[in-house]
């Protein structure tokens, strides 16, 4: 009798410590996942019973607020320009959850941020809670400027501008944009197909924010960086006609030709050479290859890597793919000897760069050689608008180039502006730019190149950084579609910030 109590005994209490370590396992260990799990009604009722904050431009323009329904959601999340602010703002959304500066600040948007705990309490009495607001950089005029020149030419890409001396990013434009609030709608099936016909998976869905999540062939505006490499390292000056202007030249240790964009001999040459200013200025493909040459692999990896090339941990705080001149692997190693050094030399081969990483190049020109961190932040506040922090501008890499490059960069790149059209341009604004044409895809004498124009002005007083990038529509010359597709969108968007 007593072994058959004791077995009973044994077994209760072994059902006892299992109970126990399953209900550890649940609260403690599965908590957070069974918490954050989407198809937690507790949770998501939770999170909709918060009237989530404002997210606003630079001049407070409401880009994402809260309204009040009669649903069991009680706030639903409305956009009132969508499309247009969509690659910044993100969205917030019952089936797919937050995104873009959704996001990025959720615990201040959603009332979570610690800084906002003394708000939660006086809440609690009215059994609801608010969140905080997000102010950003953006300036409207400038956003709408890029957004409405790419959407009204029917082009595809993206554009970032920049203030040059604090790093604030005054527009983010990628298109084709969606609007989110379909994807915000408290109708599940109707947010499923909303997400759905934005082929989230395919690399070129409207959900992907190119400014920051795309890298791309440069071309020619590569061209900045090894200019800089250049001419920082004593391998070259501006003036001296010692580059061929030769209408193509072979690659080294092989039989295979680089050539001009149009097969011509590089203008203004002397005894067949030229200099570096008149190169960047035609954009010669020879000379630059040459000078990429002489600079060696090192220098122009290293270069790059000065200008932010190879960071993986930038953030805006919407997250950056890095930028490479090699491949991802290797991210700052240029492959293939010098061959593949005088191809990396105008931005082909492996070189891959975002809109934003080529914006952040002019704007540390424009700003004497220092660049500023990029932020898209302006202030964070409490529910009332008081401010809980103000961003500072932060130096992000010092010394890139000297100011006494920097203001030799800035005369090229004013004489390249003069050969790049005059589609846009405002006289009375002195812009100092750079164009790029990249070739790209398996056949690449068959695909629309990549136009680019990067720039910024005035050219004395720089207020304003632009990087744009055209991956279809437009004009398919190779001589002149970064000038006629992507210049007139940078010129747009300068107008805009300084008119």
């Amino acid at each position: 009798m007593n072994r058959a109590i004791r077995r009973v005994g044994i077994l209760m209490l072994s059902l006892m410590v299992l109970l126990l370590a399953n209900n550890s396992y649940v609260q403690v260990i599965k908590a957070d996942s069974y918490a954050n799990n989407p198809d937690n009604l507790r949770r998501l009722y939770d999170q909709y019973n918060v009237e989530r904050g404002l997210i606003t431009a630079a001049d407070g323009t409401v880009l994402a607020s809260s309204t009040a329904t009669d649903d069991k959601l009680k706030y639903l999340r409305t956009y009132p320009d969508g499309p247009l602010y969509a690659p910044v703002t993100g969205y917030y959304s019952v089936t797919s959850g937050a995104h873009g500066m959704e996001y990025a600040e959720n615990q201040i948007l959603n009332g979570n941020d610690s800084r906002l705990q003394l708000r939660q309490l006086t809440d609690l009495s009215s059994n609801t809670r608010t969140g905080g607001n997000v102010q950003l950089t953006i300036n409207p005029k400038v956003q709408a400027a890029g957004y409405d020149t790419m959407v009204r030419n029917g082009f595809t890409g993206a554009a970032v501008a920049i203030q040059p001396s604090t790093g604030q990013i005054l527009g983010m434009v990628s298109v084709p944009s969606y609007d989110p609030n379909g994807l915000s709608t408290h109708d599940t099936a109707a947010a499923r197909s909303a997400y759905n016909s934005d082929d989230p998976q395919s690399a070129t869905s409207p959900l992907i924010n190119q400014t920051v999540s795309q890298a791309y062939a440069p071309g020619s505006t590569f061209k900045l960086v090894v200019s800089a490499a250049a001419l920082s390292g004593g391998t070259g000056d501006e003036n001296t006609p010692d580059l061929p202007a030769a209408p193509r030249v072979t690659l080294p240790g092989t039989s295979t030709t680089l050539e001009n964009f149009d097969g011509e001999t590089c203008p203004q040459s002397v005894g067949g050479q030229v200099s570096m200013k008149t190169a960047l200025a035609f954009s010669c493909n020879t000379a630059f290859a040459t000078l990429a040459g002489r600079v060696g692999a090192a220098g122009v990896a290293a270069q790059a890597a000065k200008f932010g090339f190879g960071d993986s941990n930038l953030s805006v705080p919407l997250g950056v793919v890095p930028s490479c001149v090699g491949p991802a692997k290797s991210c700052l190693t240029i492959p293939n000897g010098t061959a593949g050094l005088y191809q990396s030399g105008i931005g082909q081969l492996d070189v891959q760069e975002t809109p934003l990483q080529d914006a952040m190049i002019a704007a540390t020109i424009a700003n004497g050689g220092k660049e500023m961190r990029p932020q898209l932040v302006k202030a964070l506040q409490a529910p009332d608008s008081s401010t809980i922090q103000d961003f500072t501008p932060e130096t992000l890499h010092d010394n890139v180039i000297s100011p006494q490059v920097a203001a030799t960069m800035t005369e090229m790149m004013e004489a390249s502006e003069s050969h790049s059209g005059t589609a846009g341009k405002n006289p009375a604004i002195q812009i100092a730019s750079k164009t790029g044409t990249a070739e790209h895809g398996p056949d690449p004498k068959h695909v629309q190149p990549y136009g680019w124009y990067v720039a910024f002005a005035p050219g004395a007083n720089p207020q304003i950084a632009v990087a744009v990038v055209v991956t279809s529509g437009g004009n398919l010359d190779l001589a002149t579609v970064g000038a006629k597709v992507a210049g007139p969108v940078g010129r747009a968007m300068i107008n805009a910030a300084l008119g």
